[in-house]
């Protein structure tokens, strides 16, 4: 056997031996999300691809994609635009009937026609060819396919930042007491830790005994009104319920019986700082599949930053760093969507006026974000692409 498979089929069903492939791979994997407005754009689109004017200064004729691309590096690329995936789908409709199923060693072809663009996955009049090399079958396609953004950049905060109520986090369960005696704790130690009167920790038949631990709810405070829209624990590390709370019997030396409360106890792992008792535990979540289409929100929005993770002494947020804002769920904030973020405008006195009037600078666009992870009030956003540093009360906004 050669080290490479030639599969050949025409340009109209461009990818259908992978879509066949994908029969084998889990039902979660397949649903990536498509809006039916994403849709109708895409078709529209595919009638005739974008102007001309759309295309990125420098969009290659032709690119092999690579290992380590990304879908929204690969819109930029084409686009002027990254966020208008619809119209870089829509560019090649019916050979990418799913915009996420875009693999490592696939060729895409710019073809120019009339003033208008169109991406296919092979040249005109030639079959697409995809180079298949041999895998074994517990290795499933759609773990090849690019993902939209390095998934490395968010993956840690899928699980650390929790917004909740300061009420829930009293409630949790909390850490009391370490082996030894010890002040401080980290990966391999155990810990004994007490659940609330009314949900003490016990190890109940098919309940799961993973727990993530917290601690340091800080209040996330909107900028512009000073309302609490929630709170942010400090994620520490994991823990696994390994024996529950329960009462012991022993003779109290009286003819007696005398009754003991033992704590639950829990080993600790994947710490990213000592855990100490009055830390609280609160389940971990099912690892859940998330799929990010880049995309302009459908509601307008006009947020602010409200805090830069894990920077309590950090004026400035760069490229790649996360920042949470004042929107959330309650207000169409959804996972995916991009915002243009604004400079907040300084206020300085007018050096050349005799009599120093102060003048507010106006906001400038300093690049775009991009909504990864939402709570009521509260969302996430990581930093794709921004010309000067990022502070709190900087405003973001719907991109053009």
């Amino acid at each position: 056997m050669t080290a490479f498979t030639s599969v050949r089929r025409t340009a109209l069903g461009a990818l259908t031996v992978i879509a066949g492939a994908l029969l084998a791979v889990p039902v979660h994997a397949q649903n990536y999300p498509v809006s039916s407005g994403q849709r109708a754009t895409a078709q529209q689109v595919a009638e005739r691809g974008v102007p001309l004017s759309e295309l990125a200064p420098g969009a290659p004729d032709t690119y092999v994609v690579k290992r380590g691309d990304t879908l929204w590096g690969i819109s930029g690329m084409y686009l002027q635009r990254p966020w208008r995936w619809p119209e870089l789908w829509g560019m090649n409709l019916q050979a990418l009937p799913n915009p996420h199923l875009i693999f490592p060693g696939q060729t895409l072809h710019l073809e120019k026609n009339g003033g208008y663009a169109r991406l296919r996955t092979s040249a005109r009049g030639a079959p697409d060819t995809v180079r298949v090399s041999p895998r074994t079958r517990s290795d499933s396609l759609a773990d090849t396919a690019l993902p939209t953004l390095k998934p490395h950049l968010i993956e840690p905060f899928l699980v650390e930042p929790l917004v909740v109520d300061a009420e829930v986090l009293q409630r949790a369960p909390r850490i009391v007491a370490t082996v030894d005696e010890r002040v401080l704790m980290a990966d391999g130690d155990r810990a004994y830790a007490r659940g609330d009167e009314s949900s003490p920790l016990r190890m109940e038949a098919g309940a799961s005994r993973h727990y993530r631990v917290f601690r340091d709810a800080i209040a996330l405070k909107d900028p512009l009104t000073g309302e609490i829209l929630g709170y942010e624990a400090q994620y520490v590390g994991k823990a696994e319920l390994v024996r529950g709370e329960s009462v012991e019997e022993s003779a109290n030396g009286k003819g007696g019986i005398a009754y003991d409360y033992v704590p639950a106890t829990v080993a600790l792992s994947a710490t990213k700082e000592e855990v100490r008792a009055g830390d609280r535990l609160l389940p971990a979540p099912a690892r859940a599949f998330v799929s990010y289409t880049p995309r302009a929100p459908q509601v307008e929005v006009d947020a602010r930053v409200v805090s830069i993770y894990g920077g309590n002494s950090v004026t400035y947020a760069a490229q790649n760093q996360v920042i949470a804002i004042n929107r959330g769920t309650k207000d169409g904030m959804e996972a995916g969507q991009v915002l243009h973020i604004m400079t907040k405008g300084d206020r300085l006195k007018d050096s050349t006026d005799a009599a120093k009037t102060v003048i507010k600078l106006p906001s400038e666009r300093n690049g775009h974000v991009m909504v990864f992870r939402t709570f009521d009030r509260v969302s996430y956003a990581l930093i794709l692409e921004i010309r000067t540093g990022v502070r709190v009360g900087d405003r973001l906004v719907n991109p053009e």
